[in-house]
């Protein structure tokens, strides 16, 4: 898997992303240890609402800037991010009141909803053979899940030497890292957008482009399966650790690191079994464990806590870490065979927003539930939800999916140049070709066959 680093451009990329996942770390942390010193009992309200605030800059501001990456270099985009959220960490330190947090998370966040959408649309471009592409994906899944572990332990390691005040030094140094990396690759020039019309049109055109693709819906009915399950391991571990089981502390980073384990096992394992199979076959049964695992979970949460309860959460930590990791690392795929070259920053602005909003709503939930009616209901109610979508998404992706699609076009024109290939007939003008929505196919055919039929 390690093979793709060969590539010099991608090699910069993923490091850019690496050292800036590491200072993301060391801010969360260090972002903790700031709210408790700003309003002490009260700073799980304060890190609760950040975290809000956080989900929604996510929501609102990737979409807007899906919309103005044709109108900005990728390169210029990406490293004016990485400066503005360097600029926000070496703000922190001098933070004095909560509502300061709020703005400067706030800025923090949006800056990331701008960066993260465009590093994910570059990098089909800079690796166009899916197999690269594939291996791209899951040492992304990679970092992700060694990051939550590495950076609060290299957090803790800092912390005996220098103040928390320090850790925002090092964010800083991340993101500053990471711009000069991303200077220093060679991107490659981004393909025209021919769409039309004001930056409202181009801003929702990634949420159409969702909607109008069946396998998309069915990617964003995923995304919530897997916020479903997420939110309980995000959410209600340090209840589930500390209350139920009355374990150390340390013992909830065990926990987690048991979902950090499962998931990044799963993610080796992608590029061999994508190679078998299709992105399809993989992601629905993964989905479809979700609820089965969130059962158990209900079960094992209502049972009196003993030596062997703990040990099968462990598994189903790591169970739910696979599913997930099964889940999301062939979902940048499925957007990239569902998007044309130039719109794939709207795509991944899109998918980036949807898949975030999952989440939006499933954390309070998770949250809610759990302080309400306990862990066993949170856990069903969950599940459930995991289950609904998992069905819906089965609905949805059409078990015969491929990319080139017959179709009519009766709205264009017969000199239309799009046509120079077409059939044309008494009532339609038919063709076939890697069938995705934009300015000349607004709708998914209803009904359609394959010429080239590719899983």
């Amino acid at each position: 898997m390690l093979s793709v680093l060969r590539n010099r451009t991608y090699r910069h990329l993923f490091t850019a992303q690496v050292v800036a996942l590491v200072g993301t770390g060391l801010a969360t942390v260090a972002l903790s240890l700031l709210a408790f010193k700003l309003a002490g009992q009260n700073a799980s309200a304060v890190l609760g609402t950040a975290l809000a605030i956080k989900m929604v800059a996510y929501v609102a501001i990737a979409p807007l800037a899906g919309a103005l990456a044709d109108r900005i270099p990728r390169r210029v985009l990406m490293v004016s991010m990485d400066l503005t959220r360097a600029g926000v960490a070496l703000t922190l330190p001098f933070v004095t009141q909560v509502w300061q947090i709020y703005i400067l998370i706030f800025l923090l966040q949006a800056a990331s909803a701008a960066f993260t959408p465009t590093f994910q649309a570059t990098i089909p471009e800079v690796l166009p053979e899916e197999r690269d592409y594939t291996q791209a994906l899951s040492m992304s899944r990679l970092a992700y899940d060694l990051e939550s572990l590495f950076s609060p332990a290299l957090a803790a390691l800092l912390l005996t030497a220098v103040s928390y005040n320090w850790l925002f030094a090092g964010t800083t140094f991340g993101f500053l890292a990471s711009a000069a990396l991303v200077v220093s690759a060679v991107l490659p020039k981004p393909k025209p957008v021919e769409r039309t019309g004001g930056i409202y049109t181009k801003a929702t055109f990634g949420t159409r482009l969702y909607w109008a693709t069946p396998r998309l819906r069915a990617l964003l009915a995923l995304d919530l399966a897997v916020a479903a399950a997420g939110a309980i391991v995000f959410v209600n571990t340090v209840v589930l650790v500390q209350s139920h089981f009355h374990r150390p502390a340390g013992d909830l980073s065990l926990t987690l690191g048991a979902y950090g384990a499962g998931s990044m096992l799963t993610a080796l394992a992608m590029p061999r079994l994508l190679a078998r199979v299709s992105d399809r076959a993989v992601m629905l049964p993964a989905a479809f464990a979700l609820p089965v695992i969130l059962a158990a979970v209900a079960a094992l949460a209502a049972l009196h806590p003993s030596t062997w309860t703990w040990w099968a959460i462990l598994a189903a930590w790591a169970a739910i870490g696979s599913a997930s990791s099964a889940v999301l690392t062939p979902g940048g795929r499925v957007v990239r065979r569902s998007a044309a070259d130039a719109d794939l920053p709207a795509a991944f602005a899109a998918q980036f927003s949807l898949s975030h909003s999952c989440w939006l709503l499933t954390y309070p939930l998770a949250g809610w539930l759990a302080a309400g009616a306990g862990l066993p209901v949170t856990a069903v109610i969950l599940g459930a939800i995991a289950l609904v979508t998992a069905v819906a998404a089965t609905l949805t992706w059409p078990a015969h999916d491929p990319d080139h699609l017959d179709h009519d076009h009766a709205d264009l024109p017969a000199d239309h140049p799009h046509l120079a290939d077409a059939i044309t007939s008494a009532s339609a003008r038919q063709h076939s070709h890697h069938y995705v929505i934009d300015q000349h196919h607004r709708t998914w055919p209803r009904h359609h066959s394959s010429t080239l039929a590719r899983q």
